[in-house]
């Protein structure tokens, strides 16, 4: 249902794999009919209405009603969130697989020896410390943000300053960028092209992260009533280093291959009559495959089924009932 509701709002921004002619007369030049999901909208508004009661208070307290509030925590959840997700973790993972085991050699290391000093438990404290970790979600944001393109209409006349040119922007005109422009910028970004997992560790790397514009805005700061930076950017960030976490705490390594989706990566990595997942090598050697008769393992003890069914925008296959 949320999907759904996403695929209407990237409507315009879908390739679906027909002739470019076919899909700008088409998809890409008329609203997709909001009839079409407006039953949808109505059952996850219900849902967010009864269930954010003290968040709802709140926002009357604040002068704004609960309706609009509403929508507003829908949209934010829903799109900015869960779109973003939908769309960055497959391209995430892959730009990580791609780098290969000395890359995942290194982030299991850093994260299995944060989590097992602070008691064997994952907390945003303990993902703070985790220095390669941070780096890669924020390189793979870099490399490839999410949604890559951006619009805006002029509030005031201006003055837009690139390295070599200035550009003069009148009230009311509209604005489009491609963020990789700046993201990829030579001038600012050592080997902008390549992936560098490392790029954002230590002082001088951080200090580069008011160059990391995936969420509309500098990474180092926040959205606001004023700005039209993407109101799900910190949670994105939370969720993408649990990801990564979470993956390297049971696995050693894993390999992938990628191919194409209407939206992000459409990533592929074990494909058998049963399922779709993940070939990933756990801590103790064993080799993870999908299908009838795959084994366990027990990384840290306690046994737990070998297997992570693979992430992938639009599709997504559970085990048949009777596989392990």
């Amino acid at each position: 249902m949320v999907s759904k509701w996403v695929l209407f709002q990237l409507g315009p921004l879908l390739t679906l794999g027909l002739p470019k002619l076919i899909e700008e007369l088409t998809v890409h030049s008329f609203r997709l009919p909001p009839s079409l999901v407006k039953n949808d909208y109505k059952r996850l508004y219900d849902f967010f209405y009864n269930a954010s009661t003290p968040i709802l208070e709140e926002a009357e307290r604040i002068g704004v009603s609960r309706e609009e509030a509403c929508h507003n925590l829908l949209f934010a959840t829903c799109f900015n969130s869960f779109g973003g997700m939908k769309i960055f973790f497959p391209n995430m993972m892959k730009w990580i697989g791609r780098a290969g085991v000395k890359l995942h050699t290194e982030l299991a290391q850093e994260i299995r020896s944060v989590v097992r000093s602070n008691g064997g438990e994952v907390t945003m404290g303990s993902m703070e410390k985790m220095e390669l970790m941070k780096s890669v979600v924020y390189e793979s944001l870099r490399i490839e943000p999410p949604v890559p393109l951006q619009f805006g209409r002029a509030k005031r006349d201006m003055v837009i300053e690139s390295h070599d040119a200035a550009f003069e922007v009148r009230e009311g005109e509209m604005l489009f960028g491609f963020q990789p422009f700046a993201t990829k910028d030579p001038k600012i970004f050592e080997r902008s092209e390549e992936f560098v997992p490392g790029r954002f560790v230590g002082e001088e790397g951080e200090g580069l992260l008011r160059h990391v514009l995936w969420s509309n805005g500098p990474e180092t700061e926040s959205p606001t009533a004023g700005n039209k930076q993407c109101a799900g950017k910190d949670f994105v960030v939370l969720v993408s280093r649990l990801l990564v976490v979470e993956f390297f705490l049971r696995y050693d390594s894993f390999e992938i291959e990628v191919g194409k989706s209407p939206l992000g990566a459409n990533l592929l990595v074990v494909e058998d009559e049963e399922w779709c997942l993940m070939e990933a090598f756990p801590s103790n050697g064993y080799r993870v495959r999908g299908g009838r008769g795959m084994g366990k393992f027990a990384p840290g003890g306690g046994s737990r089924d070998g297997h992570m069914v693979l992430f992938r925008p639009n599709y997504r296959r559970e085990p048949t009932e009777g596989s392990h």
